[in-house]
């Protein structure tokens, strides 16, 4: 119940919309009753051979089982029909049922119509505005919520999750309206004609009702299974699609087919369970309405045969509005099974939404306008934390201070905690102890926004969009003029191969950059530094994975990309950065020397010393 009232607050804003759909749906219950009702004067126009008579409202006997109310209503419909319809010949009286039943029938149609359309409307938009929340949160999350989560999960809780949430939105303001509001009315069609009868008929209800809520009490299970099962699909199609080179590489297509195969033949048993428990629904309540309904043509029969209760055209007319409930009630019965599926559907949706982003601005916290003399590390701690909610310590107690306009090169050993020393800077995660200043103010009572706008990335695992050149380089500036872009194109030593590409800046790099070489790809990201301007650089391990040439053009770029900036360089080449104004080595997550170049070699027993001569040993050979 709770997740179905969190999902009413989506569905709110077309609150109008919905109920325009109810009102359809109550119209096309009651013409959809009516239908039935004129096979009763039918019959008997074309089967009975005397004229059948005008009808007066006579008083009801006053001990009569069935309420006044109810038959005075009933001879008063009547009698309106009967004296319009019957006042003529029989000639005249089958015209005017088959003008009557087709204007019903009209009636009836355009009102589904108009319920189906606008139900339509309603659940469209709660599927959109479902995902765009779902998108927009996942964007304000923390980067440490990705570390533990697989984006095969992800994409399939947007996707498939949100599908079934609309199938019970469906069943609960279409299904759970029409279907109830039909079987009223052929109940009380019913009623009028037979309360005998009718009464007979209910005997079939609790025993539907049994079945119904046992199978949804095993369909919940099997539903939140069953999503769990396609998100593991999503997970290893997109792992497999964006690892296509390193599988034919390592020739493992068959591994991967396998490891593939498993996942579906997995799901494939779920739902084939799922669907044997909720299939399971319709036949039974069928099958118990089908021996209801044979009790109840034995019964009326008698009534109609022996004791001449009723006319064989009420007779009839009785059995279609019976037979006629059994429909709605096989959709009731599905109805439960869809809401267990949404149920468990939602619940996967609001773990997503529920989660706070560890990272996010503070109350009243300041725009960062410029950056006026330094940034600095006090006594900063960081570790991460797993799955089990065990930490592993990466940074310790790392202090430094960071002049504007400097050129600060981050050396040590993989797994010296480099990369999450400059990705504490732009907030993608907090210290747990300590605390990072720029110009005296802790970042965290900085707008997180204005912050990282200050700041440009380059990384080793160049990301870039399935796009065209020109959208890559000016990501996030739609209007920006084409000079600019020109410009920041040259500036990265990336003009030249644009401009021999088949459709210039606006040719398709393909997905994540495919159809353009590793130094191509990291050019295009300078680029796209350069048209931001920002006066904060991090690189990343940026030339580590070039050939020597395409090395050459990515440094020249990233020495104009530097200038007057505040530069942070994390570097395995130690050749690239002997410029650096400082260089701050770190080994088990502490800053263990600092220095120039020429300082840090002359520190025989330091690690950048030993760092140095491993690398030019190995060049040497």
């Amino acid at each position: 119940m709770k997740i179905f009232l969190r999902i009413l607050a989506f569905v709110r804003p077309y609150w109008k919309t919905l109920a325009l759909s109810v009102f359809c749906t109550m119209f096309f219950s009651l013409f959809s009753g009516s239908s039935i009702y004129l096979t009763i004067p039918l019959l008997e126009t074309l089967f009975d051979q005397s004229q059948t008579p005008l009808v007066q409202v006579e008083t009801p006997p006053k001990n009569q089982l069935v309420p006044n109310e109810i038959v005075s209503v009933k001879q008063q419909v009547e009698s309106v029909v009967r004296n319009f319809l019957f006042s003529g010949s029989k000639n005249e009286a089958l015209f005017k049922i088959c003008g009557l039943i087709l204007f019903v029938f009209l009636l009836k149609n355009i009102f589904d119509y108009s319920q189906s359309y606008l139900m339509a409307r309603v659940e469209q938009s709660l599927m959109r505005d479902l995902r765009n929340s779902l998108y927009s949160h996942l964007h304000n999350l923390s980067l440490s919520y990705f570390t533990n989560e697989r984006t095969g999960n992800l994409i399939s809780r947007v996707t498939n999750d949100v599908n079934v949430v609309n199938g019970g939105v469906s069943a609960s303001f279409v299904t759970l309206v029409k279907e109830p509001l039909l079987i009223i009315v052929f109940l009380f069609i019913a009623f009028t004609l037979s309360w005998k009868l009718t009464l007979l008929a209910f005997v079939v209800f609790p025993f539907v009702l049994l079945i119904i809520a046992g199978i949804g009490v095993r369909l919940h299970k099997q539903s939140g299974l069953m999503q769990a099962k396609m998100a593991d699909i999503t997970s290893v199609l997109q792992e497999t699609i964006s690892n296509v080179k390193v599988v034919k590489a390592f020739a493992m297509e068959e591994f991967e087919n396998k490891k593939f195969q498993k996942e579906t033949d997995s799901y494939f048993r779920t739902i084939l369970k799922a669907t044997r428990i909720r299939n399971l629904a319709s036949p039974s309540t069928e099958l118990l309405s089908v021996l209801a309904g044979a009790v109840i043509i034995w019964f009326g029969g008698q009534q109609v045969l022996i004791s001449e209760e009723m006319k064989p055209a009420e007779f009839l007319g009785f059995l279609f509005a019976v037979f006629q409930i059994m429909p709605p009630v096989k959709e009731l019965a599905s109805v439960n099974n869809r809401l267990q599926e949404f149920s468990a559907a939602g619940k996967r949706i609001f773990e997503i939404l529920d989660t706070k982003p560890s990272v996010q601005n503070l109350p009243n916290a300041q725009p960062i306008t410029e950056i006026r003399d330094a940034i600095e590390y006090r006594n900063v701690n960081f570790s991460y934390e797993n799955e089990k909610g065990e930490r592993r310590s990466v940074l310790s107690n790392i202090s430094t201070k960071i002049r504007k306009g400097e050129l600060i090169a981050l050396v040590g050993p993989s797994g010296s905690g480099k990369t999450t020393f400059v990705d504490l800077l732009p907030r993608f995660y907090d210290p747990i102890d300590g605390g990072i200043f720029i110009d005296g103010k802790d970042i965290k009572h900085l707008d997180v926004r204005s912050l990282r706008e200050k700041i440009g990335i380059v990384t080793q695992e160049t990301i870039l969009f399935n796009d065209t050149v020109r959208n890559n380089i000016a990501y996030g500036l739609s209007d920006c003029p084409d000079e600019k872009i020109r410009e920041a194109a040259a500036a990265a030593n990336a003009l030249q191969f644009i401009e021999v590409m088949p459709q210039g800046f606006q040719s398709i790099i393909g997905d994540r950059g495919v159809k353009l070489s590793g130094g191509q790809r990291q050019r295009l990201s300078i680029a796209r530094a350069l048209l931001k301007n920002p006066p904060i650089m991090i690189f990343d391990e940026a030339t580590s994975a070039l050939d020597s040439e395409s090395e050459i053009l990515v440094q020249e770029a990233m020495e104009r990309l530097m200038q007057n900036r505040t530069s942070l360089v994390i570097a395995h080449r130690l050749s690239t950065i002997r410029n650096a104004d400082r260089i701050i080595v770190l080994e088990h997550g502490k800053i263990v020397q600092e220095g120039r170049h020429v300082e840090l070699l002359k520190q025989t027993n330091g690690i950048y010393k030993k760092l140095h001569d491993m690398q030019f040993t190995i060049q040497e050979r």
